[in-house]
């Protein structure tokens, strides 16, 4: 078995745990149907009366997802004369509004005239989206029974309040205040142990000035990330938007990104989807289009599925870059959207992150990028709070100043006449001698940031899968750090021309991160050994920095994950710090570690190369000796 079959099987050996949405009687229930013949929110019997903007209409419209599920439901009734009956029931399917469930037929018999129950259950994490994890106790109307073709027997419910509105009366409410102390004392404590760094700055200045540098930026960021607003939607304003997915071996998630992407409330006559695929060794292309074919054959004329949808494959693999350049060229609408293959599209995506573009000099938008597979184990679980975090707070806070340095690749909108202007620059990226091969989302960002403006959109949503092997996650984190050292050292030569506080924000988040190794080495090597010193003070700044990013999960989520961003926290330190000394050392390379690009298979035959050689070698000395 050679290493790409190896690869091969190590991925499909990997299951991940993915928040799985009932599917629609159409594949494309979101898209706008032009002739009027169909709705996408009267169908569902929505209550428009309510609908007072276009926020409202989205949260109306979400509120009808279901998701499929499988959590215990106690039922009791609410009668008076007679004995009250109580069952444990089976959910199916549940949204914010409602649920399905399964009971036994003697259950089923003995409701059969009942309309109103007391419910209590516990919406498990991964049942619903992030924040609706809580125990529920309430009362339901029966709107619907039914016995299936196989023998199940059904119950449909109608909640008498949705569950964000019972979540923000008997969850969240508590949660905010827990979350909001915390925060006021963190950051507190934080500013005390900086008034005491000013203290004693004199007996060490380099490393007081750090810690104060360090802390003045992660709460600058906080508070800027506070007063960060969306872009309202004006439901009058659609450009044309050209959705790109640069496509290499991703059979497994590709038809998923390509239905999210179509799946839009956008004017069908003004959103088209291209598809490239880079030369893909696996079945790709195939299910590119057999999705194709799907789409056209239930879609219908009424969503012009024939002359908005279309894939590129590419005659040899020339890399993401190639593979975006060339469907930029044949974009044929003003405004251009890179969505990663991996990446699935929420269908009020589009909508939002165009909003940002009514201003003439804004040039790139980054959406939100949530994890999709948050609840598979511990890591990707830190990773969902990470992700969270460096979008809302961090993104949120360079929004504020118009220059987010970095579009993010999962979900990013440009306007196509930058793309294509700084094509050549892009394509022929070198740094120190060497071909940029990654981070070209942090390229392209730079590119812009020299003349326009940059932004967040946090309602502009993308929810991708992350890795969920430390293995692979390391790779993925070495190759994000090489492409970030190198892209920060090509802004840090024009950032000191924009906003002074967005200036001096970028040149402290560049400084932290490098000089972080040393002064973490110091504090926990050198001071302990040396001078025998308990580094007390540092330890518990870094445990506070920690809970400050968990409680601003807690606060702005309310999710069960906010306890893993204090784990992250240590995971970082204790792990992802000490990568960046190598980055400093090999941000040449050009490998991606967490797939089978044509520069990894050319290092893997090097080193396969290079491990026979010395087998023969040992081997002949062996050989020798005897």
């Amino acid at each position: 078995m050679g290493f790409l079959d190896k690869f091969r099987k190590r991925k499909k050996n990997t299951e991940d745990v993915l928040i799985v949405e009932k599917k629609d009687r159409r594949m494309l229930s979101h898209v706008p149907d032009k002739t009027k013949e169909r709705g996408t929110g009267e169908r569902r019997g929505y209550d428009t009366s309510r609908i007072k903007s276009y926020e409202d209409y989205i949260t109306e419209k979400t509120s009808g997802i279901r998701y499929i599920t499988g959590f215990d439901v106690s039922l009791r009734t609410f009668a008076k004369g007679d004995v009250k009956r109580k069952c444990i029931c089976r959910a199916v399917d549940i949204s914010n509004t409602g649920m399905l469930v399964e009971m036994s037929g003697e259950d089923f018999s003995a409701l059969e005239n009942v309309t109103m129950l007391k419910a209590s259950f516990r919406v498990t994490p991964g049942s619903m989206p992030e924040g609706y994890e809580m125990r529920v106790r309430q009362k339901i109307n029966v709107v619907r029974r039914f016995v299936t073709e196989d023998g199940r027997h059904l119950t449909g419910i109608s909640f008498t309040r949705p569950l964000h509105n019972y979540a923000a009366a008997n969850k969240d409410r508590y949660m905010f205040t827990a979350a909001v102390t915390l925060l006021a004392f963190i950051i507190a404590c934080i500013m005390l142990m900086r008034a005491e760094s000013i203290i004693y700055f004199k007996f060490n200045k380099l490393l007081y000035l750090y810690s104060i540098v360090t802390a003045i930026f992660l709460l600058s960021r906080y508070i800027f990330g506070a007063f960060y607003r969306p872009v309202k939607v004006d439901p009058d304003y659609t450009p044309g938007v050209t959705i790109l997915i640069p496509c290499f071996n991703e059979e497994e998630w590709i038809q998923r990104t390509i239905i999210s992407c179509m799946n839009q409330e956008y004017p069908v006559d003004k959103l088209e989807v291209i598809v490239i695929d880079d030369c893909s060794t696996d079945r790709s292309v195939e299910k590119i289009k057999e999705i194709i074919d799907q789409l056209k054959q239930e879609a219908y004329e009424r969503y012009e599925v024939e002359d908005r949808l279309s894939y590129i494959v590419q005659p040899k693999n020339a890399g993401k870059r190639d593979a975006l350049v060339v469907g930029a060229e044949k974009a044929k609408h003003d405004l251009v959207v890179f969505v990663d293959s991996d990446s699935f599209l929420d269908p009020f995506a589009i909508i939002n992150i165009v909003q940002p573009f009514k201003d003439p000099k804004m040039y790139g938008v980054s959406g939100r990028t949530d994890v999709a597979n948050t609840y598979t184990n511990a890591l990707t679980k830190m990773q969902a709070v990470r992700y969270y975090i460096a979008f809302r707070v961090m993104k949120a806070a360079e929004a504020v100043f118009d220059a987010v340095s970095c579009l993010s690749g999962p979900l990013a909108c440009y306007r196509k006449k930058i793309i294509l202007e700084k094509k050549d620059a892009w394509l022929n990226q070198r740094f120190l001698g060497q071909k940029a091969t990654f981070g070209d989302d942090r390229a392209m960002t730079n590119f812009i940031l020299r003349q326009h403006r940059t932004s967040y959109q946090d309602t502009a949503v993308c929810s991708t899968i992350v890795p969920n092997k430390h293995s692979v996650f390391l790779k993925q984190q070495m190759r994000w750090k090489r492409s970030w050292l190198r892209e920060s050292l090509i802004a840090g030569s024009f950032m000191w021309k924009k906003e002074p506080f967005a200036a001096v924000s970028f040149y402290m988040g560049l400084v932290v991160p490098i000089a972080a190794p040393i002064v973490v080495s110091y504090n926990l090597i050198y001071v302990p050994f040396k001078q025998h010193i308990f580094p007390t003070a540092f330890i518990l700044g870094l445990l506070l920095m920690s809970m400050l990013m968990s409680m601003a999960q807690l606060l702005l989520r309310r999710s069960s994950t906010w306890l893993y961003g204090m784990l992250f926290c240590l995971y970082y330190e204790l792990v992802l710090l000490w990568q960046m000394p190598i980055a400093w050392f090999t941000f040449w390379k050009s490998t991606w570690g967490t797939r089978m690009t044509p520069s990894d298979v050319k290092a893997a035959k090097e080193k396969e190369e290079k491990k026979k050689h010395r087998a023969q070698k040992k081997a002949k000395k062996h050989g020798a000796d005897k």
